[in-house]
């Protein structure tokens, strides 16, 4: 089976990547292997503009068994707590649309630029129909920017337009997106670095973010 373990950043995920090294065969720089299992590691560079043309281009070639998102994200959801890992089972576009005069947000299928159940859409929502394979994480909805929400009428008018987001990411909405088009089984784990309020980045706890979602990945790459 080949899976497919992507992330923005090899920081992100570099816990996991020692631990392929050390039981794994390293075939090539991001290949490893260990019997019947391949796994390919991709960074796909930060945003959705550069992780749409990453899986873009390797699925346009391949079609792996599995396909692995995984990242930190900033919770929305205050019942969160920093270091949680989740699962992300939805995601919406929260910046791809236009600003009204009033300050609110209409996305593209407020404009009839796409139809709300325009595959893969449903509901102007992306659905992951294979979340039950990772049952075991906290399921929550995301949403996915260009610019993360760093002030409070900002965050105050991210709650009016997204009232059921509970992280936030620059990538998932991509990975779903080209995921769902190729028919590719898939799951985006996320672990809470940050929360989305006015900007202070001596409240982020990177590392241990990182720490438990290596955790998880490695634990997910044990059971395939």
């Amino acid at each position: 089976m080949q899976v497919l373990l992507s992330a923005a950043t090899p920081f992100e995920i570099a816990p996991a990547i020692q631990w392929l090294e050390e039981h794994f065969k390293k075939e090539e720089q991001t290949i490893f292997t260990k019997g019947e299992l391949k796994v390919q590691v991709m960074i796909t560079g930060v945003g959705m503009m550069s992780t749409a043309w990453a899986l873009g281009r390797f699925l346009a070639a391949q079609k792996p068994g599995f396909a692995i998102n995984a990242g930190i994200a900033g919770a929305i959801d205050r019942n969160l707590q920093l270091g949680d890992v989740v699962q992300v089972v939805s995601e919406q576009m929260a910046d791809l649309g236009v600003e009204e005069s009033d300050g609110s947000f209409s996305d593209l299928f407020a404009l009839a630029l796409i139809q709300p159940n325009e595959f893969p859409f449903q509901q102007g929502t992306l659905e992951n129909p294979y979340a039950t394979q990772t049952s075991f994480l906290p399921n929550v909805s995301g949403i996915t920017v260009n610019k993360v929400h760093g002030s409070k009428p900002s965050i105050d008018q991210l709650a009016l337009d997204f009232p059921k987001a509970q992280v936030e990411s620059m990538e998932g909405a991509s990975f779903f997106y080209a995921c769902l088009q190729a028919q590719v089984p898939f799951v985006q784990i996320r672990s809470i670095s940050n929360y989305v309020e006015p900007r202070n980045r001596n409240a982020w706890r990177i590392p241990e973010a990182i720490e438990n979602l290596n955790q998880v990945l490695i634990q997910m790459l044990r059971e395939f």
